[in-house]
């Protein structure tokens, strides 16, 4: 959490591979890899997964395909066999029922005239497919509904284990009421200033980031 322009959106762009960011020094260990050694598709492959704050539409490219296509690249690099289209199209179908998608929606070219809340659920849809092991959302909650916050709430507290790590930035308490965060970082000008438990939302909603620049 933080201010706007306080590096939260970099912080997760830069961890995802985002090409237009250089870093000078450092660097990020992820399962004793060092990401910044890796490229984007490795980094995915490596079950680093990015649910964007403005998801893109991307003419001519079918979800259906496209995540068959990730989901097996993704296989392929952990040793597995792709899905067959038999057994894809029902993990698919049950998702795409959790998290409340229309089916009709989903046989437009990807992201192509969803509203802003679709392509969140979109977003989310696609963690739900490729259960990264690193899952960066940012501000997924921005533009949802109540009944759109719930079904990402959920999602997410389905995907947590002992295995699994997010990383969310968001502005608001709301997701948290959702998804009860195991730390809670500040995060302004580009450094963590204080961390604590989820306690901290509250002496955020309360008095804002004033105190602890």
């Amino acid at each position: 959490m933080g201010p706007n322009g306080g590096g939260k959106s970099t912080l997760v762009n830069v961890l995802a591979g985002r090409s237009s960011y250089t870093l000078d020094s450092g660097r990020i260990d992820f399962e004793s890899n060092n990401l910044i050694s890796m490229t984007i598709d490795e980094r995915a492959r490596a079950g680093v997964f990015m649910a964007f704050q403005y998801p893109s539409e991307i003419p001519g490219v079918r979800p259906w395909q496209f995540l068959k296509a990730a989901t097996d690249s993704h296989r392929k690099s952990e040793g597995l066999p792709e899905y067959s289209v038999r057994d894809f199209s029902k993990i698919y179908d049950s998702n795409l029922k959790e998290i409340g998608i229309d089916s009709e929606l989903m046989k437009r070219s990807l992201n192509d005239g969803f509203s802003g809340g679709e392509k969140k659920r979109n977003e989310i849809f696609q963690m739900m497919m490729l259960k990264p092991k690193l899952a960066l959302l940012d501000e997924t909650d921005s533009g949802l509904d109540v009944d759109a916050l719930k079904a990402v709430g959920n999602a997410v507290n389905k995907l947590r284990d002992d295995r699994r790590s997010f990383l969310i930035v968001t502005h608001y308490q709301r997701l948290l009421d959702h998804v009860k965060p195991d730390f809670v970082h500040i995060l302004i000008d580009g450094k963590i200033v204080e961390s604590g438990n989820h306690k901290l939302v509250k002496k955020i909603e309360s008095s804002g980031y004033e105190s602890f620049s």
